[in-house]
């Protein structure tokens, strides 16, 4: 008994201890890029995935770096380079959490950064694409402020694009700010982004 005591014990001491490191981990890669340190970020996260196997969280950080830093324009020589990397990461977060609303709202970013790289070329082959993981996202979690803000500011672009009218969209951007204000991360590191984006779009809704 003395024996299987001491060994739970061990294997709990070492649960915490690696509990402890992917957390710290997770701060650092983090932090890194808040410091605008985004390779930096993007590599620590590429290194914890790889411990971290059965946790999606490190390749959902990995593919949105990169897609945020294809929607740079300094980055625009980059730009293939940064998707491709993305697309990878998204790829093995879905592997580990299929179903999951947060990946399809990534997918639908790096879509989106095709169709912004290249609009002539992409806008007909990712359009489609990208509001189906929306529609995909929506119909499993429709409270969820990302899913809600991150559709409704893909269709005013499109809106804007066709010089249609944005409001019905704007209205799905107020509510997705007020979604944020009730939303609960399930953890510190889950995703738990775009209030500042959507009252930003808000704002230019309302000055128009």
């Amino acid at each position: 008994m003395t024996r299987i005591i001491t060994a739970l014990a061990l294997f709990i001491c070492h649960m915490a201890f690696s509990q402890t490191q992917y957390e710290q981990g997770m701060k650092k890669a983090l932090g890194l890029w808040g410091e605008g340190k985004p390779t930096e970020a993007a590599a620590l996260f590429e290194r914890i995935a790889l411990v971290e196997k059965d946790n999606w969280l490190p390749n959902y950080y990995v593919a949105l770096i990169n897609t945020t830093e294809a929607f740079v324009p300094a980055n625009r020589d980059k730009v293939s380079a940064l998707l491709e990397k993305a697309q990878q990461a998204e790829n093995d977060a879905n592997m580990i959490s299929p179903n999951n609303p947060e990946l399809m709202v990534m997918q639908a970013l790096i879509y989106t950064a095709w169709i912004v790289y290249d609009p002539q070329s992409n806008g007909m082959k990712y359009s489609g694409k990208t509001m189906e993981q929306y529609y995909k996202a929506l119909a499993l979690a429709p409270n969820n402020p990302r899913v809600v803000f991150s559709k409704a500011e893909f269709e005013i672009g499109g809106a804007k694009f066709f010089g249609k009218d944005t409001k019905p969209m704007c209205a799905q951007v107020a509510k997705s700010i007020e979604l944020f204000a009730t939303f609960k991360p399930e953890s510190p590191f889950h995703p738990n982004w775009g209030l500042d984006r959507a009252q930003e779009v808000l704002q230019n809704c309302n000055t128009k």
